[in-house]
């Protein structure tokens, strides 16, 4: 292993000159029309890093108040809004938010690529989390928070809460997971279609493998949280019953919509954390990663079992002994990749020579803390500790070490290790071992305690409790102890803001680093990488001769922006092999635009100010599809392009091929996934009575819901013949077979609409009429937006934007009616034909 180059940067010749005008940060008021994933993942890091400090103030105050009994610092409303808020601003403000953030800024320099697919699809997202998290936030200011725990049990949220806490915790937190899901979308095409040439699948950063795992859990585990808040938010706003008991609902649906969520969240939270430490430990070990293979498994393996441990948070809700078991046994086997990966980097520590760092005392200490909550898991994965342990301040405590030690620690080591990176400076070694300490003391002086106050009995979400209990003392040293974390916070804030103009700037990979993020200069520019390069191995500028200064003078691909466009390399998933020249769109407004228009229909539906939702729901039509029409799948000036090498590539594709494609395809496969959560709650209805339906419950009939289904599928084989049309340059035929699949949709929709209207389906009055409409409005909502697809097309084929060489919009569109058929069949055959076989 070879140190890498560290050389003066070189002059700016003509092509450099070319590539930064291209990449150039607006400046002035312009700057917030960004769209570079440097300036978005700085924005969001912020953004995120900000609500943890307001989160970390929340719980301090919460600690004031359990310091000592009867304490009346507090009512126990501004408890529980602090409490549900400090849950929800920690979890889903701060733990998913941050490193996505983070991945945005830096995934696309490990992947030695320009940016990102979608750059203006991530500063949407960015938009949507800042509005949102400003707006859930906010209602704490008012007396108006919600009140119901970061969980937001029902009947608690449902029955006894007549205020708008609870809509604002809904519709804002739904709207900041369109977010996470924008995000997830991005991080998986990015990680799968834009590496360096030469980078397989098997030479990938860890960290990469990690974000690809995260995103597509994030994928699956956020829409059934969506479809549970979309229930309840039926239920609040409209009295459809789904989790009245009174009316045939169940309170125990929202717990597994939320826990299929919530505990793969954990996970999702984990995975980035180690995704950090597995970039940082073999830097400082000086040697590659030992067990790679071991590790990737390990992650795929931790993805696909953190979706089966769910019931473990429900192991007291009277579930079957059978159930429990599996459940148990399920929670238990996650420890086996997890000690895999932990095992990988101790071994690499071992046989590395390994230097001191800041960096490396809080990956140690992340490690050292998650085992310790991973072994009380382990403890409350046996369901008769659980019984015991359930709803006291042991899971309190066994929470914030899987938390905040398997996260927090490793996120502050990655602050350590990235400033140079992104800002140029470095952070100090001696602030930063003084922050080390204060947070490793802080941290386990608050959170030890708990186990043992829970172990005698105090139970959790109380807002204070009698004196000679035992828990006085337990209490008073854990608020001690959040507040010498807090110091160590407060010191490490002080090193991040501290004015550094005076500072050098440090040198150039300033840890010796082996992987693709460490080219960048110093002061970086906006490019990305200044030419994008081969890569034959997991550490290139260890084992590459010459590496970087081939890099630097351009002599890979697209080292030149003739056309003064910001291009950067699509690639086939599994060898990296170059297929097109990716034109990705610059600074807009439009983002910001479409964030606010969206976040209106979130927040004033929150005040049944129903009209202006319906405005601010066309602005945000009207605004996307602006962005859509100027933006994405724009006709080339040429369609190949040098670049570099002798390589030429299309300048583009449609179909698998294409971006655009897969991040269809992944939207629909979350989509599908919110949709099945529906389905899933008609069948747990069905298995929660003796007669579901009920008898005196009037039905959808079978004739509308399958005359729907038949204008569906004709519909979406419309739309196949309108593809192929288009392909064979027919105009007619294509302007035909989208106008009759338009109508056609149309006429499915109201189908099932009258289905319901027909048949006097009141879903006020039982829950079955309410989910069988909650199943319909779901079809009929995306219907609409299938015809809307239909009517882009015909206007973009109109305006010559669309053609038969330059089909990516209609080849995209029937994508999503593919998921749409299935969609509708599903639909129409439950609410149809179940009833008569149940």
């Amino acid at each position: 292993m070879s140190a890498p180059e560290i050389r003066q940067d070189p002059p700016l010749d003509d092509r450099a000159r070319r590539l930064l005008k291209a990449w150039e940060t607006p400046r002035g008021w312009r700057y917030w029309s960004a769209v570079n994933n440097s300036e978005v993942g700085l924005w969001y890091t912020i953004a995120a890093f900000t609500f943890f400090l307001f989160g970390g103030v929340l719980a301090l105050v919460m600690r004031i108040q359990l310091a000592f009994p009867e304490n009346d610092f507090l009512t126990a409303d501004q408890y529980n809004q602090i409490f549900t808020m400090h849950g929800s601003v920690m979890m889903f403000l701060f733990a998913v938010p941050i490193l996505e953030a983070i991945s945005i800024m830096l995934l696309p320099e490990m992947m030695g690529a320009r940016d990102l697919p979608f750059p203006r699809l991530s500063a949407y997202g960015f938009w949507c989390f800042v509005i949102g998290g400003v707006f859930v936030c906010g209602s704490l200011f008012f007396g108006v928070g919600p009140q119901g725990g970061w969980f937001m049990y029902p009947p608690m949220t449902t029955e006894y809460q007549s205020g708008v806490g609870v809509d604002i915790w809904l519709l804002g937190l739904s709207f900041i997971e369109v977010a996470s899901i924008a995000a997830a979308v991005e991080l998986i095409v990015g990680v799968l279609k834009c590496r360096p040439p030469g980078m397989r699948l098997n030479l990938i950063p860890l960290y990469a493998w990690y974000i690809l795992v995260v995103a597509v859990m994030i994928l699956f585990a956020f829409p059934p949280l969506i479809a549970g808040d979309m229930l309840m938010e039926l239920e609040r706003a409209l009295d459809w019953p789904f989790f009245d008991a009174s009316r045939g609902g169940d309170p125990l649906l929202w717990q597994h919509l939320f826990w299929i969520f919530g505990h793969p969240e954990v996970y999702i939270v984990f995975l980035p954390s180690i995704a950090l430490v597995a970039m940082i430990v073999p830097t400082f070990a000086r040697t590659p990663m030992v067990g790679y293979g071991w590790i990737v498994l390990a992650a795929v393996g931790t993805g696909f079992l953190s979706f089966g441990l769910w019931v473990h948070h429900m192991f007291t809700t009277g579930l079957p002994g059978i159930t429990i078991g599996i459940f148990s046994a399920a929670s238990e086997a996650v420890a086996i990749p997890t000690g895999v990966q932990i095992f990988c980097f101790i071994a690499t520590l071992l046989v590395g020579r390994v230097t001191r760092s800041v960096c490396l005392l809080f990956v140690l200490a992340g490690l050292a803390t998650f085992i310790i909550g991973g072994l009380t898991g382990v403890m409350v994965a046996l369901a008769p500790f659980d019984y015991q342990a359930h709803d006291t301040y042991f899971i309190v405590g066994h929470l914030h070490y899987v938390l905040v030690g398997g996260t927090i620690f490793p996120i502050v080591a990655g602050f350590y290790y990235f400033y140079p990176l992104v800002r140029g400076k470095q952070l100090s070694e001696r602030l930063g071992t003084i922050a080390f300490w204060l947070m490793l003391i802080g941290f386990n002086v608050s959170f030890f305690p708990m186990h043992l106050t829970g172990l005698i009995g105090m139970p959790r979400r109380i807002y204070t409790y009698p004196a000679g209990m035992g828990f006085e003392t337990l209490n008073l040293v854990s608020s001690i102890g959040a507040f010498i974390l807090a110091a160590g916070f407060v010191v490490f804030l002080w090193d991040v803001l501290r004015p550094k103009s005076k500072q050098d700037l440090a040198p150039r990979n300033v840890w010796n680093a082996g992987t693709l993020e460490w080219l960048a200069e110093v002061p970086d520019k906006p490019w990305g990488v200044r030419s994008i390069p081969i890569v034959k191995s997991r550490y290139p500028l260890w084992d590459q001769e010459n590496f970087v200064r081939d890099v630097d003078e351009g002599n890979f691909y697209l080292s030149d922006a003739e056309e003064t466009l910001r291009e950067t390399l699509v690639t086939t998933t599994v060898d990296a092999t170059p297929i097109q020249c990716l034109r990705v769109p610059g600074p807009t407004f439009l983002t910001m635009f479409a964030a606010l228009f969206t976040g209106g229909v979130f927040i004033f539906s929150t005040y049944h100010w129903w009209w202006a939702a319906g405005v601010s729901g066309v602005l945000s039509l009207v605004t996307i599809l602006t962005w859509l029409w100027t933006g994405t799948a724009l006709i080339p000036e040429k369609d190949r392009k040098d670049v570099g090498l002798g390589l030429e590539l299309p300048t583009y594709v449609s179909g698998p091929r294409a971006v655009g494609w897969w991040a269809m395809f992944i939207t629909m496969l979350g989509d599908m996934t919110a949709f099945v959560s529906l389905v899933f709650g008609y069948f747990f209805y069905w298995t929660i009575h003796e007669d579901f339906p009920p008898q005196d419950a009037r039905g959808p009939g079978i004739l509308w819901p399958l005359v729907s289904m038949a204008c569906v599928l004709f519909a979406w084989a419309a739309t196949l013949l309108a593809k192929r049309f288009n392909r064979q340059d027919s105009a007619p035929r294509f302007y035909g077979s989208i106008a009759a699949g338009a109508t056609a949709a149309v006429v499915g929709a109201l189908a099932l609409v009258g289905a319901c209207y027909f048949h006097q389906m009141d879903p006020t009055r039982h829950v079955y009429p309410a989910i069988v409409c909650a199943l319909v409005l779901w079809t009929v909502v995306h219907l609409a937006v299938g015809v809307t697809m239909h009517l882009y097309c015909l206007a973009r084929r109109a305006a010559s934007r669309m053609t038969s060489r330059y089909d990516a919009d209609i080849v995209n569109v029937t994508l999503y009616w593919h998921f749409m058929a299935v969609t509708s069949l599903i639909t129409s055959l439950v609410i149809s034909l179940f009833p008569l076989v149940s």
